[in-house]
């Protein structure tokens, strides 16, 4: 469903952001893998309001988390989630190097899983 912009849209509309947000937090190693990787894809569609939409839904702090303790393919998830969310945002661009992923990301290029280093 995720693989459409127009789906995208619906999905995000229907109010699935916040529940996604807090498996980030709450969830099982692989539901957490999942929301993320969810999330990254709801962001690639390049449309501004779902892009905020995650942001005010608090999952940039949650992103930076898991790039500090998540499972490998969390990270992975991650790391895409944030460059998506850095995308035509000035705003989230600050929001995501304010919460110290910087650091985090080059951390993973230099030592991560073969998988977050390629996002």
């Amino acid at each position: 469903l995720a693989c459409n912009d127009d789906n995208k849209a619906a999905i995000a509309e229907a109010g699935a952001i916040p529940p996604l947000v807090e498996l980030l937090t709450s969830g099982t190693a692989g539901a957490k893998e999942q929301a993320a990787g969810m999330l990254w894809k709801l962001a690639s569609a390049w449309n501004d309001d779902i892009d905020v939409a995650i942001a005010e839904a608090g999952a940039i702090p949650q992103f930076v988390e898991l790039l500090t303790s998540g499972p490998a393919g969390a990270k992975e998830q991650s790391a895409g989630a944030l460059w998506n969310l850095t995308c035509n945002d000035d705003d989230n661009k600050a929001a995501i190097a304010e919460a110290g992923a910087i650091p985090l990301l080059v951390e993973l290029l230099t030592s991560g899983p073969a998988g977050a280093k390629e996002q």
